[in-house]
């Protein structure tokens, strides 16, 4: 492999570190803050833990519009900024709307990342190694929760202030993310589609000095040629990748993967481990999701997608049912954390490791980013909405009741893997393009 694709992959990918870091280290600050502002379960669930997200829900609607109007690489080097403004306004803040604000910012820059980063990604790559490399995005999203956990564990008896250098502590990663985003090429694919060309030939010559840079500008032409002036995602013929960005993003946030991840003390606590047990198998909780993470990404362009999704989805039935079962029928001694880790394997080899890949792929040139944005905005209204409701359901029906619904949801998402998804590996984008636009015609 080029060991520049590396590097630019890599620096790409370091905006996954800050949205890992970012969503999971407000889990160790969540039961403070609800103390310390005399939040109710509503007004906590919603406003001052929920307002990230909704903040990504924007970023991820709306990433879209930058990503393809000034390039994926000027877009990551604002998201960098986003994160840095938000880490330094949250750590500061004094009251729960001001702490909000900031934590909406942070969430911006989160959603417009898993637009731009993959799209960055996929788009130098080499059809053969794109799984692994768009991967390392979301290895860079569970290396970021590892360390949040583990920040926040080391954090936590430090004063009453702890809280505010658990969430500002993100400052240092951000500030240097964003130094790095100013180093790496504009994508060529993004390039060629405004008819930048001799920049794209450039860039190109870098990532594949034996190949002709002129062979990928005649596919890019093609291509551009079979489109209409102004036409979006949301035409007929790109109907089949639309279904399949809806239905993969769908089922990631309805297995109940940052449900957990957002009140992982607070569920494990429900479980009957103390505090200070809780905060420690939360750390586990993030090696398992990096340890299996880097097992998806060996296997995905050997595996392929589609294989790496049907043995996640399996270990998700399994796992939510033990989970489940645990919950109903109390049963004691240490069987729970067992049970979450292998919920969180299963996450982390198949959803984990294919989605940002998959919708990175799915979609021609052109409407990338637009695609993206759809796949990306479906994930985390999901992932606002689910997460902001857990402290009321865990209140009035149980846990056990909420993870049976996740273990039920898995069933459904095994069938979407046999019956509709198409494996995409080793094959080129622009070939992607038309396979899944032809099978709508």
């Amino acid at each position: 492999m080029n060991r520049k694709i590396l590097i630019w992959s890599i620096t790409a990918a370091l905006a996954g570190f800050l949205f890992g870091f970012d969503t999971v280290v407000i889990s160790g600050a969540e039961k403070k803050l609800q103390l310390l502002w005399g939040s109710s379960d509503m007004f906590h669930g919603i406003v001052v833990m929920g307002m990230a997200l909704w903040g990504t829900v924007v970023g991820a609607f709306f990433g879209g519009i930058p990503t393809n109007k000034i390039g994926r690489k000027n877009t990551l080097i604002w998201i960098g900024v986003l994160y840095t403004l938000s880490a330094v306004g949250s750590a500061l803040a004094n009251d729960p709307i001001t702490f909000a604000v900031f934590r909406f910012i942070g969430g911006l820059g989160v959603g417009a990342s898993t637009i731009a980063a993959p799209a960055y990604i996929s788009e130098i790559a080499p059809a053969k190694d794109r799984g692994k490399l768009v991967g390392l995005y979301q290895f860079n999203i569970v290396f970021g929760i590892l360390v949040a956990f583990l920040s926040n564990y080391l954090l936590n008896n430090i004063g009453e202030n702890a809280w505010r250098w658990m969430i500002g502590v993100e400052a240092f990663p951000a500030a240097i993310y964003t130094l790095f985003a100013l180093t790496i090429p504009k994508s060529p694919r993004w390039l060629l589609t405004k008819f930048r060309n001799s920049e794209a030939i450039g860039v190109l010559q870098i990532i594949n000095p034996d190949q002709d840079p002129e062979k990928l500008m005649l596919e890019i032409k093609d291509e551009m040629e079979n489109t209409v002036p102004n036409e979006n995602i949301f035409l007929k013929k790109y109907r089949f990748p639309l279904i399949l960005a809806f239905l993969i993003a769908f089922f990631n946030q309805l297995s109940g993967i940052n449900a957990f991840l957002y009140y992982a003390p607070r569920i494990l606590t429900e479980a009957g481990l103390a505090e200070s047990s809780a905060l420690l198998s939360s750390i586990g909780v993030g090696v398992t999701n990096m340890l299996f993470t880097l097992l998806g990404i060996f296997l995905i362009d050997r595996l392929g997608r589609k294989q790496l999704m049907y043995i996640g989805s399996i270990g998700y039935i399994i796992s939510l049912a033990l989970v489940s079962c645990a919950f109903l029928f109390h049963w004691e001694g240490g069987s729970m954390p067992m049970f979450l880790f292998m919920f969180i394997a299963s996450h982390a080899v198949g959803q984990g490791t294919v989605i940002w890949v998959f919708i990175s792929e799915i979609f021609p040139n052109h409407l990338r980013g637009s695609g993206q944005a759809f796949g990306s905005s479906t994930h985390w209204v999901l992932a606002a909405v689910v997460p902001s409701l857990v402290p009321v359901l865990f209140s009035s029906i149980g846990a056990g009741v909420v993870f049976l619904f996740f273990a039920i949801m898995m069933v459904f998402q095994l069938l979407f893997v046999i019956f509709m998804m198409p494996e995409t590996k080793g094959v080129s984008l622009e070939e992607l393009s038309k396979k899944l636009i032809r099978k709508n015609k």
